[in-house]
């Protein structure tokens, strides 16, 4: 039986000798490779962390001391060595292990994490709530892949550091995020001269205090003085010091001993501690190791393990990330003003097609996406049309900065909002489900959804030209349903527009992007059953058609709203407002994601259960016609 195979719980962990512990990491990384060529999932930043989590687990008491990872990407090993071994092949499927952290899976898992910088901002809620309780335990917040670069984290440390409490802040730098790190803090970290000479020369300082005969005591602030000056000198942890944490390191987080040395003294100690520990994403994985940008943060499922590369060619339409990348690429080199922001994910976004053709208006701001919202703000204000190009879920975290920084000004600020709807296998942590609903509340915003990858980027094109206010485009984890022209060939969508490409006379289906073509599909089926309805591709959501609308509402008594997003608060709760008004005597049904999370499941699934797919959009039609029948 292989090491890892005989590790159950920590516990188990804990009985090896540091050869075996080096030995299971070996294990550890086979595993990790092997799973995720079949189920994918974010390998780059699990590689990386592999002997660090041996490390942490084999020196603090899991699960009664509490390990807060940030950024779930890092927990595929610690799944390994709590209890989930046997189940790392349901990893990201429907009903398997999540591919990030949750605390209902495992009672190791003492905090949910998907997104970036959460950790010490959690661990320390944890420390306060150990000491309000008296309870005496350990909290090791591990902060990573980039985590540093995003502006919660600073406020984590500021906090932390001030309140004097029991907690260890583990920074594990790999030098990426998704994407290479950006910024004066990534500099300053990689400026590193990795040595100890600092901790050693702290350590003979603390004697000669400690041990300095009372004649000689009042030396001890001279060397107190003299030792900040050898700090700030020698070691990157000044910044760190000064935010009121104990600085240990840098140290390579691949050497098993050294870090198990480190953590029994840090572990033994009190006060906030930060440990800097330099690892490697993709450690191990040679492919992984020496691939560059984003690639290797994360696989696809079906790949070949040595290579990286599809068993099956890729075969379709591209996806709309790509068509959206190539395009706002082309538009940016025929106009001078277009500028592009992401944050930290530029093939993610598709916006490194943007970095390759005008490198001088492509800006990576690294995980802060409040900060690119509010930097695309002060760019509108020079005359420039900034496109901001992040994930829907991600862009929660900018919301504030959207309404305060750029809609109460009017500033003309482009938000294309990747991964909007069901994400599949990704999990609820990256849902994109809200920002229909956020965005409709949004004053002077334009909110817009395309039903195809032409549309798409006749909408971007309406984006650019619109100047009197912000606008957002929305479009999904998925491939364009057909070949979509050069974006030199597109007109933009004329503002404010519904499009009607089937009608009826019974029911109106107002479907928004994704879920027009479905609603065109169960239309077929319908009028094969003698039931002809209306569809409407309800491209603008706000400001809404009102001379469609009015025309709809004149020949129709039953509308059904159908939009891949939350139902609360979204486009069907904002169209039933409008038709109450314009006249009550029309029923106005919804359909979208319901009230609840959605879990990991491929996306066709999740369309599926949610009801957004042709046959069930065809089932709420007839639903609502019968009932109107009987009614009658």
């Amino acid at each position: 039986m292989s090491l890892l195979d005989g590790i159950k719980t920590p516990a188990d962990l804990r009985t090896l000798t540091r050869p075996q512990m080096v030995e299971l990491a070996d294990e550890m990384r086979a595993r990790l490779v092997d799973v995720c060529s079949r189920t994918g999932g974010h390998i780059g930043a699990g590689l990386g962390v592999v002997e660090l989590t041996i490390a942490l687990h084999a020196t603090f008491e899991t699960p009664a001391d509490q390990i807060v990872w940030d950024v779930g990407h890092q927990g595929y090993p610690h799944k390994l060595l709590t209890g989930r071994n046997g189940q790392m092949e349901t990893l990201r499927k429907e009903g398997g292990i999540s591919g990030f952290l949750k605390r209902n899976e495992s009672e190791y898992d003492a905090f949910g994490a998907g997104h970036a910088a959460t950790a010490i901002s959690a661990a320390l809620g944890m420390a306060a709530g150990r000491d309000i309780r008296g309870e005496a335990f350990k909290v090791v917040a591990v902060l990573g892949d980039g985590a540093l670069t995003s502006g919660l984290a600073y406020e984590g440390l500021n906090n932390a550091g001030h309140s004097d409490r029991d907690i260890v802040v583990v920074l594990n730098d790999n030098e990426m995020s998704i994407a290479p790190n950006v910024g004066a803090m990534s500099k300053y970290l990689n400026s590193v001269q990795r040595n100890s000479l600092y901790n050693r020369v702290r350590t003979v300082l603390g004697d000669i205090v400690d041990k300095a005969p009372k004649p000689l005591a009042g030396v001890s602030g001279w060397v107190k003085k003299w030792e900040e000056s050898v700090k700030s000198l020698l070691t990157p942890g000044v910044l760190f010091e000064e935010l009121g944490f104990r600085y240990f390191g840098p140290i390579d987080g691949h050497d098993i001993p050294l870090m198990l040395d480190t953590f029994a003294a840090v572990r033994g100690m009190s006060g906030p501690r930060l440990v800097h520990v330099i690892t490697q994403k993709g450690k191990g994985y040679p492919a992984g190791e020496h691939a560059a940008g984003e690639k290797w943060h994360a696989l696809p499922p079906d790949h070949d393990p040595a290579t990286g590369k599809p068993l099956k060619a890729s075969t379709g339409n591209p996806a709309y990330t790509a068509v959206f990348g190539k395009a706002l690429a082309q538009l940016a080199k025929d106009d001078p003003r277009v500028v592009t922001i992401t944050a930290a994910m530029p093939s993610g976004t598709g916006t490194g097609f943007v970095a390759q053709a005008v490198p001088e208006r492509f800006f990576d701001v690294g995980i802060a996406e409040g900060h690119a919202v509010t930097f695309a703000a002060g760019l509108a204000t020079r005359g420039v049309r900034p496109v901001v190009a992040i994930y829907s879920t991600f862009l929660q975290r900018g919301y504030d900065n959207i309404i305060h920084d750029v809609a109460l000004q009017s500033l003309p600020v482009v938000f294309c909002m990747d991964r909007a709807g069901l994400v599949g296998e990704d999990g609820e942590t990256h849902m994109g489900l809200y920002d229909i609903a956020y965005m409709l509340a949004v004053p002077g915003m334009t909110v817009t959804a395309p039903r195809d990858g032409t549309e798409m980027l006749g909408l971007l094109r309406a984006g650019l030209a619109h100047d009197a206010g912000p606008f957002c485009l929305r479009y999904p984890r998925a491939n364009v349903p057909d070949a979509t022209p050069d974006v030199r060939q597109i007109e933009p969508v004329p503002y404010g527009t519904w499009d009607v490409p089937r009608r009826g006379a019974e029911v109106a289906i107002l479907a928004v992007g994704t879920m027009v073509e479905p609603s065109l599909r169960a239309a077929e089926t319908l009028a094969a059953e003698g039931l002809h309805v209306t569809v409407v591709n309800c491209r603008f959501l706000k400001p809404y058609d009102e001379a469609t609308l009015a025309a709809v509402l004149a020949d129709h008594k039953h509308v059904l709203t159908v939009e891949e997003g939350t139902v609360v608060n979204g486009f069907g709760a904002y169209m039933s407002a409008v038709i109450e008004r314009h006249d009550p005597a029309v029923r106005v049904e919804t359909l979208g994601v319901p009230d609840r999370i959605v879990y990991a499941a491929p996306r066709a699934r999740q369309l599926a259960l949610c009801g957004l797919t042709p046959e069930g959009i065809a089932d709420r039609v007839r639903a609502l016609h019968e009932s109107e029948a009987m009614a009658g």
